[in-house]
């Protein structure tokens, strides 16, 4: 059966083709699993309803009919998906464990230092803390990507094989791709070049781009 998937039905531009609903589109695309959209307008209020199935009104949140459930968060999604697939998620016990910690890694070690960067070259942007706090957080953040480019030294794939781990840890990069943190390791750069190089991820992007209407009319 199809799954659903919640995403937006429009974002600022800076945001497009970065909404996370990418990465259960992109596990999708991998094993060919039909999904269906959910649409929700990022300019106004959440559904009350929304609420029950994700308390901040975030999306991702996905309804797999098979199972009988609901869930949010992409990173419990994309394990979800990968118990569907071995092409997602290794059924080797150590492959599997290693695909998992990465995932919690990526969500855990790496991003939350994107989210910083985000927010001081993007929402702070001119404001005197944030060109403060900058040469730290780009220190900091350049040890973090340095320990990570000498884990995937020598590997094509965190797991071994590609797994939602990679997707979970590509779609990471991209967020901070063009700050000059990703293209000054090499390792990483090349990485993050053969993750979005594949077809279920221009497959998935393709779909989150063509969902996104035009902006909303200013108010008169």
């Amino acid at each position: 059966m199809t799954v659903e998937i919640t995403g937006f039905d429009w974002v600022p531009d800076f945001a497009k083709g970065f909404v996370r609903d990418l990465r259960p589109r992109w596990a999708c695309a991998e094993i060919g699993l039909p999904y269906s959209m959910r649409l929700l307008n990022a300019a106004a209020p959440r559904p009350e309803a929304y609420f029950q199935e994700q308390p901040w009104g975030q999306v991702p949140a996905l309804v797999d009919p098979d199972h009988g459930v609901r869930m949010f968060e992409s990173g419990a999604i994309l394990l979800h998906l990968g118990e569907k697939d071995e092409r997602l998620l290794p059924r080797d016990p150590q492959g599997r464990v290693t695909a998992i910690s990465w995932l919690f890694a990526a969500y855990n070690s790496v991003e939350p230092l994107t989210f910083e960067l985000s927010n001081i070259e993007i929402f702070a942007a001119g404001e005197k803390w944030a060109e403060l706090r900058r040469p730290s957080l780009i220190e900091f953040a350049g040890q973090r990507l340095d320990r990570l480019a000498t884990a995937i030294e020598g590997r094509e794939w965190l797991a071994g094989r590609f797994s939602i781990a990679d997707i979970a840890m590509a779609t990471v990069l991209r967020n901070v791709e063009g700050s000059g943190l990703i293209e000054e390791r090499p390792v990483l750069m090349a990485y993050l070049e053969r993750a979005i190089d594949r077809p279920a991820f221009k497959a998935a992007l393709a779909a989150q781009l063509a969902d996104f209407k035009p902006a909303p009319a200013a108010a008169a």
